[in-house]
């Protein structure tokens, strides 16, 4: 009882000191909002991207194929025989990029359907299973190449992160001292890289010095993830155990429960201010109060 009059006493003291106290940051979430479920009876849904409509694309990995969600609301089949698309990103021009983890390279899928190879080997050996990617300003493509399940047939030593160029051909390694990197994402800007090690449960910045130079990492958040996505407040969104909210000062905003457990994530629908996730055997979305970045 002595301490809660002394904790009142206190709060009414700083008042009449004329500091207001600190108010409660609101939820970012839309009000009223909740979390509900676009589609099921997937096998294991990843990659989800948004193009330059809102519509969202998004993979099911082990049934081959990449989903669409309109505006409209709307599903439906946008690739069959995806060679295990994982992670999805829309360039500038229109392509949808995929890191194809099951065959083991990174294409662009143009409007019309054509695909083109962009990478499949470094220094001639095979790629592990490229996961997920960020195309940057200039055009160029971050990628992470990790390896889940058997090991047999690999012929690079280790899990990387790579860059190739707008327009280019050579891959290079720029991250190589993660053990397992998976969700990689950069800022509008061009200025700053995320990568998430799952492996270690733990999530890094990069500064961006250049095309495929990156600066000295710094421990962002100690937390791995699947994949993530940024608000244009440069909150960065995490996947786990729900969805987990990160300031740009890395510390823990807010936590969104969802009902299976999430992979990945992105802004998507006309107004980019609706979060779509996909989560194991489904596709979530909730309204929010902020928008992609």
């Amino acid at each position: 009882m002595k301490k809660a009059i002394l904790l009142v006493t206190s709060a009414i003291l700083f008042l009449l000191a004329g500091h207001p106290l600190p108010a409660e940051e609101p939820s970012l979430v839309a009000d009223g909002a909740k979390v509900e479920k676009l589609a099921g009876d997937f096998k294991f849904t990843e990659g989800p991207a948004v193009d330059a409509k809102g519509n969202v694309y998004f993979s099911d990995i082990p049934n081959n194929r990449i989903h669409v969600w309109s505006v409209e609301g709307k599903l439906s089949t946008f690739r069959e025989q995806s060679g295990g698309a994982n992670g999805l990103f829309f360039d500038k021009k229109g392509n949808l990029v995929a890191c194809e983890g099951g065959a083991r390279r990174l294409t662009s899928i143009a409007p019309d359907g054509k695909v083109t190879v962009l990478a499949e080997k470094h220094q001639g050996k095979k790629l592990n299973s490229p996961n997920d990617l960020w195309v940057d300003p200039q055009g160029g493509i971050y990628f992470t190449d990790p390896r889940y399940g058997s090991k047999e047939g690999l012929e690079l030593e280790g899990f990387h992160v790579y860059y190739l160029p707008a327009g280019g051909k050579e891959l290079t390694r720029v991250i190589g001292d993660l053990k397992m990197p998976n969700g990689v994402l950069g800022a509008a800007d061009g200025k700053l890289l995320y990568v998430a090690d799952p492996g270690d449960g733990k999530t890094y910045a990069y500064a961006i010095e250049g095309p495929g130079k990156l600066g000295q990492r710094k421990l962002f958040a100690a937390q791995g993830s699947d994949g993530m996505t940024l608000d244009e407040r440069g909150n960065l969104y995490l996947t786990g155990r729900g969805v987990r909210v990160y300031g740009p000062d890395g510390k823990l905003v807010q936590m969104i429960e969802v009902p299976e457990g999430p992979a990945n994530l992105c802004f998507g629908g006309k107004d980019r201010d609706t979060l779509f996730i996909t989560a194991r055997t489904s596709l979530y979305a909730v309204k929010m109060r902020v928008k992609g970045q």
